[in-house]
């Protein structure tokens, strides 16, 4: 299978190491000066217990030229616009494109640019970064990917992608449907983003603090009350996982939002907050604290846009 990584960054970075790892013809798509920089260090991988690398075969938006198998996505929704006219000329007929973002918004992007039977959903549960050499970190022992067509139904495609996946150590099961795995992620992320983004502080900051246990939980009720409403309702078991993941004392776990908003860099905040309080609007479900961290990540980010100007 011919693969093109869209970005190698923390998220498309180590899955496309691993499927090139395990011998997959996989290519990344990187612009000039990440190309530069794997060029001369490769791409390394680094963990508690493994350090590894691998030289990657690139290419830069202009020598891009020719159909791919597998597409995977795996840019931030701020340079989704961009990718998508970067990575046109490798869509062809027979192309599978799997998006690896949060949310849904770059569902009707992707769609709207490549149609609809070339567009599965994707979800992925990893937990790594970027260093300030650019190598990947591995933070916990977690690699998954669920895919699917979009109407839920099974498909060959979908099936030979998730064998490649799973031959690469990337587990890969078959969701009861691909888009309600994504609006699951999604209400598991923006309640941990706002938690830590709207408080401004680590899952433990806030939880250890006088009134902050309840705030996990409210964020949680609005946040899966929009997905309910649009058709995907949280199972009890996933509610209890998100939950436990933002009733830790002590813990340090900060999302990548949280870290971008920290470090004055622009942020997800239309994609993951404003997409989701504005189908909330329209379902009719309120979500006056999920309103509140959007205002919060959008008085930040005009701040930012302002800074760069």
């Amino acid at each position: 299978m011919k693969i093109l990584v869209v970005g190698a960054g923390a998220t498309g970075g180590y899955f496309g190491a691993l499927l090139a790892r395990a011998g997959q013809d996989v290519t990344f798509l990187v612009r000039p000066a990440r190309a530069a920089a794997l060029r001369e260090r490769g791409l390394r991988v680094v963990g508690r217990d493994e350090e590894w690398s691998i030289t990657p075969r690139l290419v830069t938006a202009d020598a891009l030229d020719t159909p791919y198998d597998l597409v995977l996505f795996s840019v931030k929704s701020t340079g989704l616009d961009r990718a998508i006219e970067d990575v046109a000329p490798a869509v062809g007929p027979d192309t599978a494109v799997v998006p690896l973002l949060n949310g849904l918004a770059h569902m009707d992007a992707l769609t709207a640019r490549f149609g609809a039977s070339a567009v599965l959903g994707g979800v992925a549960k990893v937990v790594t970064t970027l260093d300030d050499n650019g190598d990947i970190r591995r933070l916990a022992p977690l690699a998954h990917v669920t895919l699917g067509e979009q109407d839920g139904t099974a498909s060959a495609r979908a099936a030979k992608i998730r064998a490649v996946l799973e031959g690469a150590g990337i587990a890969s099961p078959v969701p009861a449907h691909a888009l309600t795995a994504m609006w699951h992620k999604w209400v598991f992320i923006t309640t941990l983003g706002a938690v830590t983004s709207l408080m401004r502080g680590t899952v433990g900051d806030v939880y250890d603090t006088p009134g902050g246990p309840a705030l996990g939980p409210a964020l949680l009720d609005e946040a899966a009350s929009v997905a309910a409403a649009a058709g995907h309702p949280v199972p009890e078991a996933e509610r209890a996982a998100t939950l436990a993941v933002v009733s830790v004392p002590g813990s340090p776990m900060v999302p990548s939002l949280y870290r971008d908003l920290s470090a004055g860099r622009p942020t997800e905040v239309e994609h993951l907050f404003g997409d989701l309080t504005a189908r909330a609007r329209a379902l009719g479900v309120p979500t006056p604290l999920l309103d509140l961290a959007t205002l919060h990540l959008r008085v930040h980010q005009r701040r930012v846009t302002a800074g760069a100007e």
